[in-house]
């Protein structure tokens, strides 16, 4: 599942626009900076994204581990806001302890919860669910799940669908989930707005990336939950209560999520560029292109 390259993920990016968050027009200005050492004293609470900032698919990204312990030594909170839909909160914990991270569990904000706080008043429905089947359902269980598979079936009969994770997916499973929304339009929820993640062996395809396709090829509309949309830092708001936004450094490696939901929230970002999406690409051309503009563009974490 590995067939996007930086530039056709960003191109994907960029044909979807219409579906993401109103870009704020911005002068091309930012201040390049080695590390987060560098600018810690401008902030009090720093959002970090998981993949391209933490770790590299199931490797921890060199020196972070240090960087957040020497962050939270110096009195700064971090949490952790990231689109891992695909994984149970404690199976999140547990391989961010394996990397070498300490976060408490109320620390780790995911898009996988924004989508939970939204389900919980609607109970008594009846969803398909892409999903991994071998990541377990934890956090789901008070849920009526039917894995979408390879029996059609399920994707006549139930009442919406929810998009948490495509490792498993299939073109086949995409063209049923498809007809299937023609013949019955039906909601369509999705836990993971990402199009691509930065793995070891290149990018995956990601939830996102199959939403936006059924709404060209069906007109039906998902309703995202995560970056670059409100309500995971919504959520990520409440457990800080009270904090001046202009303290609040968001921290990713991708324009249209996170630089993008961190303007659309209010607070400072701050763009990786040597890790992740832009590792080996121009970064300055992409911030032209995209009209994307993070107050910070920062080497590594």
């Amino acid at each position: 599942m590995t067939d996007f390259s930086a530039q056709e993920a960003f191109n994907a990016y960029e044909a979807v626009r219409h579906r993401l968050p109103e870009t704020i027009p911005t002068e091309v200005s930012y201040r390049q900076v080695e590390t987060l050492e560098d600018i810690a004293p401008e902030f009090d609470v720093f959002l970090l994204d998981a993949f391209g900032v933490l770790n590299i698919g199931e490797t921890a990204i060199p020196d972070t581990p240090e960087r957040v312990r020497s962050l939270k030594a110096a009195g700064k909170r971090v949490l952790v806001v990231s689109n891992a839909a695909g994984y149970p909160h404690a199976t999140l914990l547990e391989k961010y302890t394996r990397l070498g991270y300490d976060f408490a569990p109320q620390d780790v904000i995911t898009s996988r919860a924004t989508l939970l706080s939204e389900l919980s008043d609607q109970s008594g429905l009846h969803w398909g669910l892409m999903a991994t089947p071998s990541a377990g359902l934890r956090d789901l269980e008070a849920l009526q799940l039917t894995y979408l598979e390879d029996d059609p079936k399920p994707y006549e009969t139930v009442d919406g669908f929810l998009m948490i994770g495509s490792a498993a997916w299939t073109e086949t499973r995409q063209a049923m989930l498809e007809a299937a929304l023609l013949e019955r339009p039906r909601p369509v929820l999705v836990g993971n707005p990402d199009i691509v993640a930065p793995r070891e062996y290149g990018f995956s395809k990601e939830p996102g990336l199959f939403a936006h396709r059924l709404a060209d090829r069906t007109g039906i509309t998902p309703q995202f939950f995560g970056k670059p949309f409100g309500n995971i830092y919504d959520l990520a708001f409440q457990r800080l209560e009270h904090i001046d936004k202009s303290r609040i450094l968001m921290v990713g490696d991708s324009l249209h999520t996170d630089i993008l939901g961190a303007h659309n929230a209010g607070v400072v970002s701050a763009l990786i560029s040597g890790f992740g999406f832009f590792a080996g690409h121009d970064v300055e051309a992409a911030i032209e292109k995209a009209g994307i503009v993070p107050n910070f563009v920062v080497s590594r974490p």
